[in-house]
């Protein structure tokens, strides 16, 4: 297990170099941007490896997985993001486990999520989810009217608190393709914190194993990897 522990030490010590030059390049300073290990397939022994190897952000696709693999209580510094789809039927489930639902694409869901949290007496960090590349196969608002709706009603929900916008690189694109993706979401944010001034937007998750130094370039604060830390599951 040291030889796996290593590994993943090694990727992570790498992975951060690598977003440390992406950010160099752009002006930016390496230390606004925060590498998630995306511990999706991957078993709880990863996740300590990488937590011993100083990450400190996770994310989960699923629900089932996330309660099934995580230990409550999760160590004081060990932030848990949802990443994937979540329905509402299973908000219930995933609320005592995560501090951020980064992929809220309806109003509902949000709506759900505030009344598990209020219930639990926490507060939900959230990020909504939208989708740059307009691939039917993924979730995510799509229009920025649909956005800012989104947006003006999720504000009444007292237990969440919006923190910025995530997005999924269009998968198989070119940089180009990816590039405008990750613009396109900058530039939501943007619109966003003219309109609603009183939100501070101040994340944008988007960039992962394959994209990650194009999206810190493009303003990137979180970069969701998995694969480049953990290596290929079967």
């Amino acid at each position: 297990m040291e030889g796996m522990d290593g590994m993943i030490a090694g990727n992570i010590a790498r992975i951060q170099d690598e977003i440390a030059e992406a950010a160099h390049k752009a002006g930016r300073d390496p230390g606004d941007i925060q590498l998630m290990a995306v511990t999706k397939t991957h078993p709880f022994e990863d996740v300590l490896a990488a937590y011993q190897a100083g990450i400190r952000l996770f994310g989960e696709n699923r629900v089932q997985e996330a309660v099934g693999k995580y230990t409550l209580p999760l160590p004081a510094d060990m932030k848990l993001h949802m990443i994937g789809h979540l329905q509402s039927n299973k908000v219930k489930q995933i609320v005592p486990f995560v501090q951020c639902v980064e992929s809220i694409d309806k109003v509902a869901t949000a709506e759900e999520l505030n009344k598990r949290a209020q219930v639990s007496g926490k507060s939900i960090d959230i990020m909504f989810e939208v989708n740059t590349s307009g691939e039917v196969s993924k979730n995510g608002f799509s229009e920025y009217e649909e956005l800012s709706d989104a947006l003006g009603a999720v504000l009444e929900l007292a237990a969440l608190r919006v923190t910025g916008l995530m997005t999924i690189g269009p998968l198989g694109g070119d940089e180009g393709q990816i590039r405008n993706a990750f613009i396109l979401l900058r530039s939501m944010s943007d619109r966003l914190s003219t309109e609603y001034p009183q939100v501070e937007l101040r994340e944008l998750s988007m960039g992962m194993s394959g994209d990650f130094p194009i999206a810190v370039a493009e303003g990137a604060t979180i970069v969701r990897v998995g694969t480049a830390i953990f290596g290929r599951r079967e």
